[in-house]
């Protein structure tokens, strides 16, 4: 008898960076590392797992920005592109590598089948569009697809504007519809952010569940009887499924996590860095600035050593390790569960594990080959079993009641992440545009078809300023420049609208200009905000 079960979830998300106005831009890989690296792995697995006849499921959230990038025509004739151009590049490796060493060649002739195997799946079997393998494989029943707050905005700072917060979700909800053909029946929140009194407006969007960090249970006003191990709901009506603090560390802890072993790809070598100039600079940035082709030829060997110390990568040897790490992963739920049934003996204990999805295959290379040995091994376990969200709530007789604590999962449980000395200045323009799109929301009951484009087009801009992306950024220093930009761009373009509007001068020309660069939610209706 299953005396426990385990809930994976993988939170997909990648902020909205599509520039039609270029050829080729810099930012845009990381919407094409992702589909390679993470996206397509896991449809791989999904289908290999099924062709097995292997149990699994896992539940998956696909925001709304990550679906409109994954659906748009542009971007999707640009990934083409860019994986001919990394075929290629990979053939010219597999020449080059021949007379340097047989361990690179032996990893440039894997990365070029590697590569054409991914381009057939994206192109032949799934004509440019994978949000339909993620349809198809939930419609199968392995996987339950969740929505996400409209361009991952932070709500938490959102909450002196409460019609910003439904706009987030109203959007979440029927892009979700638009790409699965039916409402979502829960959500990720971005961040994993959750403030007191949210759970009402998303059940009034038809939202049944949601995910919290561990110390939103932990700190909660009614302590949680069952801890993070068993559902509650909220005095809304929304359940909630809390993160287990040992799965986290045990996979992506940097001191003792399985994606730290010497023998995984050492993923901040790469040949985008290595190789000459002149050679390398059709593959990389048009600009002549350096950056990841994807093509690494090290593993991690010791965490201490410098990048030019680093040993080769021996991808049977590092699939075998992964292959590993699953069976002690599994073994650890095993003695987790035999643990918590000793200790809560009414019920059947729930696991529930999140993760951002690009950490396996994009962080962590041998990811997607961690996950399916993992699910192969659940497969065998006569202690624990995969489910997804669904069938918890519909197993469940009696739930505890109670508000969840405000929490996010960033550093420290709470909010410093998007709210610092280095982010702060921008939530005096994000709360303003809120507050405008919400009067003109409202003061235009009648708008003439020009005048619904520009309000539309205002309620875009609102939304892809508030992502929480940028202020992350921020933070982190990553890409600061490019973040600061777009939180810029937006805001000055809703206020151009916004005087187009007031002056009754609404300049056409301009106005197509703005709608062709900020395309995204083409059904979006300005009302969401009234």
């Amino acid at each position: 008898m299953k005396k426990g079960n385990f809930l994976l979830m993988l939170h997909a998300h990648l902020p909205y960076v599509r520039h039609p106005d270029y050829p080729d831009f810099l930012e845009e890989r990381w919407l094409f590392e992702a589909i390679t690296e993470t996206y397509i792995p896991l449809i791989k697995m999904f289908r290999s797992l099924e062709n097995e006849n292997i149990k699994f499921k896992l539940a998956i959230s696909i925001t709304p920005t990550l679906s409109e990038m994954l659906s748009d025509e542009d971007l999707q004739n640009k990934y083409i592109s860019h994986m001919n151009k990394l075929i290629e590049l990979s053939e010219k490796e597999i020449i080059k590598t021949e007379k340097e060493n047989v361990q690179k060649f032996k990893t440039a002739k894997f990365y070029n089948s590697h590569f054409k195997e991914i381009l057939h799946i994206y192109s032949d079997l799934y004509s440019r569009n994978i949000l339909k393998a993620f349809k198809e494989f939930q419609e199968k029943g392995y996987i339950e697809v969740v929505t996400c707050s409209g361009t991952h905005g932070f709500l938490p700072f959102m909450k002196n504007h409460p019609e910003a917060v439904r706009a987030q979700i109203k959007v979440g909800v029927e892009t979700y519809k638009k790409n699965f053909g039916k409402s979502p029946n829960g959500i990720w929140l971005a961040e994993c952010a959750y403030s007191r009194g949210f759970d009402r407006i998303l059940k009034s969007e038809g939202i049944n569940y949601f995910f919290t960090d561990s110390h939103a249970l932990w700190y909660s006003e009614t302590p949680a009887h069952y801890g993070v191990y068993y559902p509650v709901i909220t005095p809304g009506g929304d359940f909630v499924f809390a993160r287990d603090p040992e799965s986290s560390e045990q996979v992506w802890s940097s001191v003792i996590g399985y994606p730290g072993d010497s023998r995984y790809r050492e993923f901040y070598r790469d040949i985008g860095f290595d190789r000459d100039f002149e050679y390398i600079k059709d593959y990389i940035d048009k600009s002549g600035t350096r950056c990841n082709t994807g093509i690494k030829y090290y593993k991690i060997t010791d965490k201490t050593l410098p990048a030019e110390r680093k040993d080769f990568y021996d991808i049977n040897e590092a699939y075998e390790v992964a292959r590993n790490h699953a069976k002690d992963f599994v073994l650890k739920k095993e003695f987790q569960v035999k643990k918590l049934t000793n200790i809560f003996d009414d019920i059947i204990p729930l696991i529930t594990a999140p993760f951002d999805a690009e950490l396996y295959g994009h962080w962590w290379y041998e990811g997607p080959v961690f996950l399916e040995s993992l699910f192969r091994e659940i497969a065998k376990s006569e202690i624990i079993e995969s489910v997804l969200p669904s069938e918890i709530i519909n197993s469940l007789e009696t739930v505890q009641v109670l508000e969840p604590a405000d929490s996010t999962w960033g550093a420290n449980g709470f909010n410093e992440v998007w709210l610092n000395e280095k982010n702060d200045w921008i939530y005096r323009h994000l709360n303003h545009i809120a507050s405008q799109m919400h009067k003109k929301a409202t003061e235009y009951k009648n708008p003439s078809e020009l005048e619904k484009r520009v309000l539309n087009q205002m309620a875009r801009e609102v939304l892809l300023s508030q992502a929480s992306d940028w202020p992350f950024i921020m933070t982190t220093g990553t890409t600061v420049d490019y973040a600061v930009n777009r939180i810029d761009n937006h805001i000055n373009r809703f206020f151009k609208l916004e005087k187009m509007l007031d002056s009754n001068k609404i300049d056409t020309e301009e106005l197509s200009h703005i709608e062709w660069i900020d395309k995204i939610f083409n059904d979006i209706d300005f009302n969401i905000y009234s």
